[in-house]
């Protein structure tokens, strides 16, 4: 007696390369059977004329909390990782994570900038994102190089990190481009000993040199070359901006020699941070960039901004306050709609949403239980509908590869960024025996993202049933607003 068949769905396994009609059962949280499954179960889902496939992991998603947990459900995701910034202290967001239930699946990097803040202000850190964003009152580990002693406190705290489980180490290196070059590559010494991965958001993000997004790339290599790290890059879509193109020459041949360095990038030529991030007061920011700064936009109220002087006033007011930055403009420039294509389509490249908190008009972050979001409630589109987008738009769509391989960059490749050094990821991205049963079953035909800039927090559409270690947190296309079936991803 299994716990569920799943029958007569089409069945898609990105690492064995099925791509058939069948079944799947699963019993204790873990899939038993793929393919003509006999006998009974307490419970069946028809899924003909239905997509049964790995349910996605997003290795960049900043909401972590029951909201954000829901809204990247009807996305398909089944197990949301805090990655690029991290957390630091990892054992106490864990408990904390663990003691508040969790919809999807969940884990952490250590901190780097975390520490860098401790060290070099003595603030200790709060395990959340919002402490990043209230730290950059006190600019000094943003603008400064860290004496001797304070890189040794960096280390010990990014170890300690490690040590409480934490699966990696983010490593957002452009909230802080005052640090110095020994600095980063004892960090990225640090994970190569370890055997983690760095989640790197480069350090630099401008089309002119000095300090260009080609020269952080470049540097990027260097330390994966000079320390044996492996490099994961952070949305090598905003942060390459106009030379993506050349930024992924450069990786390419990286990795063609044999340097461990891989990719993610979400479908939208629009990207989100906070107000206080270090290049938005650059002087020079729109040459840099090539945007003025009406393209910088408050997520809580939808204000542009007009100046820089403006936006260092409000940056002054609530720094932790997010903001878009619409780097591209896809729907009016073909142009930049090819440059988007280039991050999106890299070969081997993962999906990943960079999906923001949740937040109110008064910019405070929401956390509540209500179902559907407060209709106040904001973030970015990519929060709601990033996997879905790009399934549509990239494979249903435009057939720029076939369903199996749109799968693999939502599903196989992200587990692979981390199965080297999170064995319990070797379990995910997979509908084979003995993994997971985390698992969408979708209709294709529907499937679509419904958020825009507007209307930030509609949920995506197709995503029939979720399960999360067996668990549905989606059935029949309605929200199981009790379930909490998410596990820690932990080393």
């Amino acid at each position: 007696m299994h716990d569920l068949i799943i029958r007569g769905g089409r069945l898609l396994d990105p690492e064995t390369g099925l791509d058939s009609t069948g079944d799947v059962a699963i019993a204790q949280g873990r899939i038993v059977a793929v393919g003509a499954v006999e006998g009974a179960a307490r419970r069946e889902i028809d899924a003909a004329g239905l997509v049964v496939a790995p349910g996605f992991i997003d290795l960049h998603a900043h909401g972590q909390s029951i909201p954000a947990d829901r809204m990247q459900a009807f996305d398909g995701v089944t197990t949301s990782l805090e990655l690029e910034v991290g957390v630091l202290p990892v054992g106490l967001w864990y408990e904390r994570q663990a003691a508040a239930g969790r919809v999807l699946n969940y884990g952490t990097a250590a901190a780097w900038v975390s520490a860098r803040i401790a060290a070099m202000t003595g603030m200790e850190p709060e395990p959340e994102l919002g402490f990043m964003g209230r730290a950059t009152r006190e600019r000094r580990w943003m603008d400064e190089v860290a004496t001797d002693a304070e890189v040794a406190e960096v280390l010990r705290r990014v170890r300690e990190g490690l040590d409480e489980g934490g699966i990696g180490i983010g490593l957002p290196s452009a909230y802080a481009p005052g640090t110095g070059v020994k600095e980063m590559s004892l960090v990225c010494s640090l994970a190569a000993e370890r055997g983690v991965p760095t989640y790197t958001h480069i350090a630099y993000m401008s089309n002119v040199d000095p300090k260009s997004s080609i020269e952080a790339y470049t540097r990027l290599i260097g330390y994966a070359g000079s320390t044996g790290a492996h490099m994961h890059i952070c949305h090598f879509n905003s942060t390459s901006l106009l030379d993506v193109e050349r930024a992924a020459e450069l990786v390419r041949k990286a990795q063609s020699l044999g340097l461990k360095i891989t990719v993610e990038a979400y479908p939208y030529g629009s990207g989100s941070t906070v107000l206080g991030a270090a290049f938005f007061t650059d002087p020079a920011f729109s040459e840099r960039t090539g945007r003025d700064y009406g393209s910088v936009q408050m997520v809580s109220t939808g204000h542009r901004f007009a100046s820089r002087d403006e936006l260092v006033a409000a940056q002054q007011e609530a720094p932790a306050s997010l903001v878009l930055f619409h780097f591209l403009d896809v729907e009016v420039q073909p142009r930049h709609q090819d440059l988007l294509d280039t991050s999106i389509l890299y070969p081997g490249g993962a999906i990943a949403s960079d999906a923001m908190p949740w937040t109110l008009p008064d910019a405070s972050v929401y956390t509540g239980d209500e179902w559907p979001l407060p209709a106040e409630a904001s973030s970015h589109p990519r929060s709601s509908g990033t996997f879905t987008r790009f399934l549509r738009q990239y494979v249903l769509n435009r057939n720029t590869m076939p369903l199996l391989d749109g799968i693999a960059k939502c599903t196989l490749i992200p587990a692979r960024v981390l199965e080297e050094s999170t064995p319990q990821m070797r379990r995910k991205g997979r509908l084979q025996p003995a993994c997971d049963a985390d698992i969408v079953i979708f209709d294709a035909e529907a499937l679509t993202d419904r958020a825009d800039f507007r209307h930030m927090n509609r949920a995506a559409e197709g995503m029939r049933h979720v399960l999360v270690n067996g668990v549905a947190v989606v059935a029949g296309g309605e929200l199981e607003t009790a379930a909490r079936p998410g596990k820690p991803v932990r080393r």
